[in-house]
């Protein structure tokens, strides 16, 4: 594998040391694969600091390479176009900015490695190394990305992100009716919250404010409030010594196998594992 860049030498993290390139990414004809990192602090600067290599992305892929980007190197992949309908993932903290900029890629929430037509993407951090060894697995053999994952002690198996993602509601979307409603379910999440209630703060319908509700925060209202509930349980999980039921009851939930369920399918973890996996008495034993 050779490190290809815009200059012989590419500053990294943040100026604090130097790498030197093999290739110039302008000499770089065709290749099988092109990995493409995550841009250094802000996506913004980082994607016109980059803004010279967009245009080879395009042209390697179009002449059969396949492209890579590493947690948000996604904004870069998708400044070529070439996502436009397609899937991609990238760090859970930056999907609303991702989704605002690029409406017209679908962003897979929380999912660790994408794939569609030799094109792929990774989630946030350490789920490099996941997609890594997926295109070991793929471009090798099953049995050398087996060996790496042991070698390493890696994960060779983890296809989610949900476990370490901290939900923060879509806010940044200008209706102040909607962001009133946001500020009531977060008060309120433990009690008994209709639809047509929460329509009634704002003085509207429950099919106008179900509709705008979810243009605002990509959330229904009632997976809006599942979430806040579940992002209360896993605070109590992580800081607390209750048990499964008892921070249920906190919550707002009254059936185990319901609560059991919903935090599941929005963590992909039981609360049993969840808890076993972070909390503080896991780590005092």
């Amino acid at each position: 594998m050779e490190y290809v860049g815009l200059n012989e030498y590419l500053p990294a993290n943040n100026g604090e040391y130097m790498v030197k390139t093999h290739r110039l990414l302008r000499d770089v004809a065709e290749t099988d694969l092109l990995i493409i990192p995550p841009p250094f602090g802000d996506t913004e600067k980082g994607i016109r600091a980059n803004a010279e290599a967009i245009p080879y992305f395009k042209q390697l892929y179009e002449k059969g390479s396949g492209l890579a980007s590493l947690c948000i190197g996604a904004f870069l992949l998708a400044e070529t176009g070439l996502l436009s309908g397609k899937k991609c993932s990238t760090h859970r903290a930056h999907v609303s900015e991702f989704r605002e900029r690029y409406p017209d890629v679908e962003v897979e929430d929380g999912a660790v490695i994408t794939e569609h037509n030799n094109i792929y993407s990774s989630g946030g951090a350490n789920s490099l190394w996941n997609l890594v060894l997926y295109l070991v697995e793929k471009f090798s053999d099953r049995e050398t990305a087996i060996m790496i994952s042991k070698y390493f002690a890696l994960d060779i198996g983890r296809d989610s992100q949900s476990q370490f993602a901290i939900f923060k509601g879509q806010r940044n979307h200008g209706d102040k009716d909607i962001q009133k409603v946001q500020d009531y379910i977060e008060a309120h999440y433990p009690d008994k919250l209709s639809i047509e209630m929460l329509a009634g703060i704002i003085h509207t319908g429950r099919r106008t404010f179900e509709r705008r509700f979810k243009e605002a925060t990509n959330n229904t209202p009632i997976e809006y409030i599942q979430r806040v509930k579940i992002e209360a349980a896993k605070s109590s999980f992580e800081a607390s010594r209750k048990n499964v039921t008892e921070i249920m009851w906190d919550v707002g939930y009254t059936d185990t196998k319901a609560f059991r369920d919903i935090f599941k399918k929005i963590t992909g973890l039981t609360p049993v594992e969840y808890r076993n996996k972070f909390a503080k008495l896991s780590c005092e034993a």
